[in-house]
């Protein structure tokens, strides 16, 4: 069973910095796409940072490219965001998602689905 779990939220004042992780577990692919996606209440979940395991594709929203960073250790099947900047719109329920069914190309979630997903982790950002 894949599983998949966050953590590294937490509250920051604007400006400041946090670092997400996701551990993933349950499965033995090698290559795959993880993704960083946030939602607030009443408004649509929004990706936000996606990256091919064991590649070099990564995708980043308009909204966080140049603040945001998502890397991976996929010796040990983790994703990282590194957020930077943080701004109080970046408020947000954070969720790590994968798709274990893509072997190549871009990890947009625009472009393919994300049938696993992990429990969330809160961030905050105060003004």
């Amino acid at each position: 069973q894949v599983q998949l779990l966050e953590s590294g939220g937490g509250s920051v004042q604007h400006g400041g910095s946090l670092g997400l992780s996701c551990v993933a577990s349950g499965y033995t692919y090698s290559r795959y796409c993880m993704g960083w996606f946030r939602q607030t209440p009443g408004k649509e979940r929004e990706g936000v940072a996606a990256i091919f395991i064991g590649g070099s594709n990564i995708w980043y929203s308009d909204s966080v490219k140049g603040r945001f960073t998502i890397s991976q250790d996929s010796a040990k099947n983790t994703v990282f965001l590194q957020m930077n900047s943080l701004k109080p719109e970046d408020t947000a329920m954070y969720y790590c998602a994968a798709d274990l069914s893509v072997v190549a190309g871009s990890c947009n979630p625009g472009l393919i689905e994300y049938p696993y997903w992990g429990q969330g982790t809160q961030v905050t950002v105060s003004s």
